[in-house]
């Protein structure tokens, strides 16, 4: 039955819902009869990317600049080819909803050997590939259609995961009726006498200490925990620290936070602040190879309270089902009554400029770190761009965004063509390296085709220096094709609107940054850099991952 309000408008309301306004994707002759009801959507934009991979990356990065994000491939060929970016929003909590355009229920039912698939019938194996990176998934028929579409989003949003629907294009056209309620995510109840424990459980754990630090990190920011941290740190500011994947949670400039966390690679403030402290507060922090500096973290569990989405623990006992932001109400209201006020510690200053030269790790860092503004979205890939982008300090309200427990290189470009997307009107800043763009670069054209005015630093270190410095130094798998990187705008686009340097100084660099802040196009800057320098603290992480590789 075909109707004036079809599944794919159910669909595409509820998308709308979610706060989503863009919808990126490859179109594919099985998703096109729901494509035509996302262009003509009052509230949403259908924004084509050049390649299935990149759109995963882009709804990545949407996700993270405004809450929750959607794909849409086709069947088969390229749900296959988002994988990989869909699985990195899954490792690194990114609510985004995979919409796979089917073929129709009729043809999967009989079985019936079409383009896209395998040849023997077979029609759900591929959605059993995402099973095993979304947090829910369904097939849509006409009986299930809305109801599925709620449960599979509701899921999404309360577990922060990626989500799958499958719309074979018969059922998108089904006669359904409208939505009647908004979904929302949902908290587990808290039985009062389990809050009670843990009230008593961290007033006596609060009251035994002395010196009390917090260290946060990203999941603080996927679970909307960060408003609350911000005004925890802002009434009673305890010496504070955020690992990598959480850079930008907290405010760098205010007084009380010391400094990023990596193990024993961090700085003696951050280490004193941090891992001498009687007791911290962890909130949203996963310990992860390539942020501890190898497992290098130095806290143990009778000194830490952990606290996760859904559960905190007081030394080796665990309160299940707790949400987040309950347990941060409790600990600032403790704080605030039971903890003697700390010694406020002075924000840490950007590191001095020094005289300048040719261009070296240090030289870029210290161009970039005097170019920041406030506000910025600094997007750095995996590699000599994400590690050496962890020496910033970052201005009042800017954000930073890597990948590094996914650490799919070149991430970082069509990821941030999804924040800009998201945030048009917020400057953003690209730190890529010339082989991990080399992946991606496609994506650049998108850019230039929808007017966006990112600042792109493209990295030229002459390939894998990342690998290089882990193992290979001079092996030929490190290497790269040498691209002309400063003609690609002009190729990628029939009326360019970029400008592109290539620089090789560090006054050069200043000076480009300084005509590229005021600038209305996209600006494209090739950076020199020698090819085995690489910052401090990428050359302390692939020590220790070069060690465990070779363990055993």
């Amino acid at each position: 039955m075909q109707g004036s309000y079809t599944v794919a408008d159910y669909l595409v309301d509820r998308l709308s819902e979610c706060g989503i306004a863009h919808i990126f994707g490859v179109p594919g002759d099985y998703n096109l009869q729901l494509l035509d009801h996302i262009v003509t959507h009052p509230h949403l934009n259908w924004v084509g990317c050049a390649n299935e991979l990149n759109a995963a990356y882009a709804a990545d990065g949407y996700a993270r600049a405004r809450g929750a994000a959607a794909l849409v491939t086709t069947f088969g060929v390229g749900e296959l080819s988002a994988l990989n970016g869909v699985a990195g929003s899954c490792a690194e909590y990114l609510p985004v909803i995979h919409i796979v355009g089917a073929p129709c229920l009729k043809t999967q039912r009989a079985g019936d050997l079409v383009h896209h698939t395998l040849g023997d019938g077979e029609f759900q194996r591929f959605q059993r590939m995402s099973a095993e990176i979304t947090c829910s998934q369904a097939l849509l028929t006409p009986e299930n259609a809305c109801r599925e579409i709620d449960r599979v989003l509701h899921d999404m949003l309360t577990q922060r995961k990626p989500g799958y629907l499958q719309l074979p294009a018969d059922v998108a056209k089904i006669s359904v009726q409208p939505p009647v309620n908004v979904i929302t995510p949902t908290l587990p109840p808290v039985h009062p006498d389990q809050l009670d424990a843990l009230r008593n459980a961290l007033r006596d754990k609060i009251r035994g200490s002395h010196r009390v630090a917090l260290l946060a990190d990203f999941l603080a920011q996927r679970f909307g925990a960060q408003p609350v941290l911000q005004a925890w740190m802002d009434e009673n500011p305890l010496p504070h620290a955020s690992l990598m994947m959480g850079k930008g949670l907290f405010d760098e400039t205010n007084p009380g936070f010391v400094g990023l966390y990596c193990g024993k690679s961090s700085t003696l403030r951050v280490l004193h602040a941090i891992e001498e402290a009687d007791l911290v507060f962890c909130v949203g922090v996963k310990f992860i190879d390539t942020i501890t500096c190898g497992f290098s973290q130095n806290l143990s569990q009778e000194q830490t309270v952990d606290v996760q989405p859904d559960a905190v623990r007081i030394g080796e006992q665990w309160f299940h089902g707790i949400p987040m932001s309950t347990t941060l109400t409790l600990l600032q209201q403790l704080c605030r009554t039971d903890l003697p006020r700390q010694p406020v510690i002075p924000a840490p200053e950007p590191r001095v400029p020094r005289q300048l030269g040719l261009l070296d790790q240090d030289a870029l860092w210290r161009v970039v770190q005097d170019a920041l503004k406030p506000g910025d979205i600094i997007i750095a890939d995996q590699g000599t761009a994400s590690f050496g982008a962890a020496s910033l300090v970052l201005p009042h309200g800017a954000k930073m965004v890597v990948q590094p427990l996914w650490g799919s290189i070149g991430f970082a470009l069509p990821a941030a063509y999804g924040v800009q997307t998201a945030l048009p009107g917020r400057r953003v800043i690209v730190i890529i390296g010339d082989g991990a763009a080399q992946l991606t670069i496609q994506e650049l054209g998108s850019m230039l085709r929808d007017g966006l005015k990112p600042i792109i630093l493209l990295l030229n270190n002459r390939g894998y220096t990342v690998e290089r410095a882990i193992h290979g130094a001079e092996q030929s798998y490190n290497d790269i094709a040498q691209w002309n990187w400063t003609h690609l705008p002009q190729a990628m686009s029939e009326s360019c609107q970029a400008q592109s340097w290539r620089v090789s100084e560090a006054v050069q660099l200043q000076s480009v940054l300084e005509t590229a802040s005021c600038a209305s196009r996209l600006s494209f800057i090739e950076v020199m850099l020698p090819q085995n320098d690489i910052p401090a603290l990428l050359s302390a992480v692939t020590t220790s991952l070069e060690q465990r590789n070779n363990q055993g």
